[in-house]
């Protein structure tokens, strides 16, 4: 897997203060994304073992709320088997922080993957230009949702906001 950056101290990509791992590869190429140079799967870093390092160390600061995956997309489909392990771990090694993941991929199509469990919020769907609207908490257009996962896992789909 590849990624573009890791954000330390990001306010805008969940609730708190999070570490933010900005992963390379989407398939949905929303118009007018904000970060169309993290679709190529190839492009940017390879993460590897001092990128995971980096990450976790970032991670490990009483201050810090939670992580972030963002991209790109963390759920293309080369990138899940490395996002998931990274969840596993993080929730593994940080059992108090919260897991967020943003994804062009609705919840009724990635609801049952193995791994899913261990996120805590998931905002979903692809950006629609036509929907944009700035006045939206966590999301850019009106068709994306904002889902607390335990919660919908057991049955209604629970919303942030």
């Amino acid at each position: 897997m590849n990624y573009h950056n890791i954000t330390k101290e990001d306010m805008l990509n969940g609730d708190g203060i999070r570490v933010v791992l900005w992963v390379a590869g989407c398939n949905h190429h929303c118009k007018n994304c904000q970060n169309p140079i993290t679709w190529d799967e190839n492009g940017g870093l390879l993460f590897d073992q001092a990128a995971e390092d980096e990450l976790f160390e970032a991670l490990d600061k009483p201050h810090i709320d939670g992580i972030t995956f963002s991209g790109g997309d963390p759920l293309f489909p080369n990138n899940r088997s490395e996002v998931f392990r990274l969840i596993k771990k993080c929730r593994n090694l940080f059992p108090e922080k919260t897991i967020w993941l943003y994804t062009g991929y609705l919840w009724e199509e990635i609801k049952d993957l193995d791994g899913i469990e261990d996120i805590d919020v998931i905002a979903e769907g692809e950006f629609v230009e036509e929907l944009k609207d700035n006045n939206l908490h966590w999301v850019g257009s009106s068709n994306q949702r904002v889902i607390k996962v335990k919660e919908s896992l057991k049955g209604e789909l629970a919303l942030v906001c």
